[in-house]
């Protein structure tokens, strides 16, 4: 009888704490690809951009009312340019340039978006009054400052840091045009210094925030054979001098900065590289002793937080998509993005009610040279996405499908080879993509699946077809994902079409499913 009771004892405590896990935010916040974070709160809502790299458009702005469930509400940029390697034209590509971590700001009733991009080899800024709806107009000027974080203290004056080790400030130009003339200095010699002098990653990705007089200055660094920590930068004057400490070191979630709730609570947001699925955001309580911002609980991430539960990330951050569109409905959601400029004379939603037509508008020779290819980021810790296509469009030497888009890439759909159709399988986890599988196929319309696991960094993915919608069929091989850092995104569900004979091919996409559990 007492092993009875001890047993019922304890299921109860478990069921107890379920249920207050259940009611609780967890961490990581999001599980899916939302690095290089920014955030502010204005009243009562929250703001949060991020990295896309070579996506377009560019620079997701995301709101939230309780740090923990977001949704996308703008972009900064649609396009950032127009040169060959945006344009994935004359063999140029911008895999993982395009624009890095961004810097996101309230000032005078204007929210401000500062970036910067290697690939143009400028700096940038994005300022709007209606962060969710408006358009950002456009600052830029020569050069690139790396990962930079802008400010506007209480005097008026108005500066930017950046660099790596190193770090620098100036003083910007009224209208941000640019660099105030002879106001360019070293902030801090060596940033890394709280860490010691052997690493891998010297300090960079600064945030600077000001609370009560202060100044504090985020960065991450990455000591070798350790993780990557979080360094903060004190001082009593934006220029200086500072003093540093390593301020958190846990589990390598770092990167990002301070924000605070309308009850005055204190959280950092973070987050942390966790294989194929991408940089996945954390928040840490913080609590202030001696006028240093304190990390964590006990110096760790908790697994749960006393925030509001999450409730999916399906649809703030990704969604299905049926492209039917009503009258003054966007051609596309936000949660879509193409892989590099889109050719907006080669697809449309409008050329076939209901549908998303891709055609081809030149000859390409693979996947990752395809213009055009629509994306949404896949979710961890499993996530599938389906799609149905009509081939009766393509023409001989079309490829068209289903992938998942990372420099390994995997993907299921059709060929059109000798007047014949085939459905394929194509895995290039290895440096050259495979034909695993070919299955001659005598009609017009196909579906296909992609499934990834992520747990606990598994990273596989498996691709099915089916012929009715119902009935589905394994193609290929097990998917072998990795994240690399010539793309330096986490994998993307991609719907493609290209040509390696003659352009003028057509495929018509009747929708998108995505669901965050595999087996469905």
């Amino acid at each position: 009888m007492k092993i009875v009771h001890v047993l019922l004892i304890i299921i109860t405590l478990s069921l107890g704490n379920y249920g207050l896990a259940q009611n609780q935010a967890q961490n990581p916040i999001i599980h899916a690809d939302v690095p290089d974070m920014s955030m502010i709160r204005v009243g009562d809502n929250y703001y949060m951009s991020s990295t896309t790299m070579h996506m377009s458009p560019g620079v997701p702005i995301m709101k939230s009312t309780d740090l923990v469930n977001w949704e996308i509400v703008n972009y900064a940029y649609n396009t950032l340019g127009d040169t060959d390697a945006l344009n994935m034209k004359n063999g140029e590509n911008t895999y993982g340039r395009g624009s890095w971590a961004s810097s996101l700001r309230f000032h005078n009733g204007t929210y401000y978006v500062s970036t910067f991009s290697s690939t143009t080899g400028k700096t940038y800024f994005f300022k709007t009054k209606d962060i969710e709806n408006g358009s950002f107009e456009e600052i830029s000027f020569a050069p690139s400052l790396h990962d930079n974080t802008l400010f506007f203290d209480d005097d008026g004056k108005t500066y930017l840091i950046w660099g790596g080790g190193k770090l620098n400030i100036v003083e910007l130009k009224d209208g941000l045009s640019g660099v105030k003339e002879g106001t360019e200095r070293v902030l801090i010699e060596n940033a890394t210094e709280p860490i010691g002098s052997n690493y891998i990653l010297p300090a960079e990705g600064s945030q600077l925030f000001k609370v009560k007089d202060k100044y504090y200055l985020f960065n991450i660094a990455w000591p070798r054979d350790g993780m990557r920590t979080v360094i903060i930068h004190r001082a009593d004057k934006i220029t200086g001098p500072y003093e540093g400490k390593l301020a958190f070191q846990d589990k390598g979630v770092a990167q990002g900065g301070l924000i605070d709730t309308p009850a005055g609570d204190w959280f950092a947001y973070l987050f942390r590289d966790y294989g194929a699925v991408g940089r996945i955001p954390y928040l840490v309580p913080v609590k202030w002793e001696n006028g240093w911002p304190i990390l964590g609980e006990n110096g760790k991430v908790p697994k749960t937080l006393d925030l509001p539960p999450s409730k999916g990330l399906i649809p703030g951050i990704v969604a299905s998509d049926d492209f039917n569109r009503n009258s003054g409905d966007k051609d596309l959601p936000l949660v879509w993005q193409w892989n590099h400029n889109s050719q907006p004379d080669y697809w449309s939603v409008k050329d076939r009610e209901g549908y998303l037509r891709l055609t081809t508008d030149r000859v390409d020779t693979s996947f990752l040279d395809t213009r055009n290819t629509l994306t949404q980021r896949t979710i961890g810790p499993e996530s599938s996405g389906i799609t149905k296509i009509d081939l009766s469009g393509m023409k001989e030497g079309d490829y068209a499908g289903l992938g998942l888009l990372q420099k390994n890439l995997g993907f299921v759909g059709a060929k059109m080879i000798n007047n014949n159709k085939y459905i394929i399988m194509v895995n290039g986890a290895s440096e050259a993509p495979v034909e695993v599988e070919s299955i001659p196929l005598d009609q017009e319309e196909l579906y296909l699946k992609a499934v990834g696991d992520f747990k606990n960094r598994k990273d596989t993915a498996r691709f099915y077809y089916s012929l009715d919608g119902e009935n589905w069929k394994a193609i290929g091989n097990e998917l072998k994902m990795s994240y690399t850092l010539p793309h330096f995104m986490g994998y993307r569900f991609a719907l493609f079409n290209y040509a390696t004979k003659k352009a003028g091919g057509y495929v018509d996409f009747d929708y998108f499913k995505i669901d965050d559990q595999k087996d469905k």
